[in-house]
C-alpha cells in the first residue's frame, strides 16, 4: 500500500502464540542467552516467578505487521520506539496491532502506533513505528 492510499486511522493486526521453542530458537540466533528466558531455576527467583519471552522477540511480530500487511511488502523500516509494560509468558498469545496515526506524504514516510497485547488484552508493549510505505 502506497502513502497515497494509506489513510489516518488505517490498522492492521496478527497474532502469535508464543512457545518455549520460539523463545530458545531466538535466544540461540540472537545470543541472547539471559536467564530470565532461558534458565527455568534461576528466573524462577526474578520478580517475574518464572522465564519469560524476551521483549524485542515480541516486538518482531510488530515488524511482521508492517512488513506484510500494512503498508506491507516493500516497506522500509526507519525506527520503532517501544516500552515493555508486562511480561509475554511462554504460552501468550501476542497479538500485533500497527494503527496509522500520521502521514507525510512529501518525505513518504508513515508513522504508525504499535501495541501488543495478549490474549488478556493485557498491553504488554507500546510504541511507535516509522516507515516508509513502498512506492506503487
Amino acid at each position: 500500500m502506497t502513502i497515497h492510499e494509506m489513510k489516518i486511522g488505517d490498522s492492521a493486526s496478527m497474532s502469535k502464540t508464543v512457545t518455549e521453542t520460539d523463545v530458545y530458537l531466538f535466544a540461540g540466533i540472537t545470543g541472547e542467552l539471559n536467564p530470565a528466558h532461558v534458565n527455568e531455576q534461576a528466573s524462577s527467583k526474578t520478580a517475574f516467578g518464572g522465564r519469560i519471552a524476551h521483549g524485542v522477540l515480541s516486538a518482531g511480530f510488530i515488524s511482521a505487521v508492517l512488513a506484510m500487511k500494512l503498508p506491507g511488502p516493500g516497506t522500509i523500516y526507519l525506527g520503532q520506539e517501544l516500552r515493555f509494560t508486562k511480561p509475554v509468558r511462554f504460552g501468550d498469545t501476542v497479538t500485533a496491532t500497527c494503527t496509522v496515526t500520521e502521514l507525510v506524504p512529501e518525505k513518504n514516510i508513515a508513522k504508525l502506533e504499535s501495541i501488543c497485547t495478549n490474549q488478556h488484552d493485557e498491553v504488554v508493549i507500546k510504541g511507535v513505528a516509522t516507515v516508509m510505505p513502498p512506492k506503487a
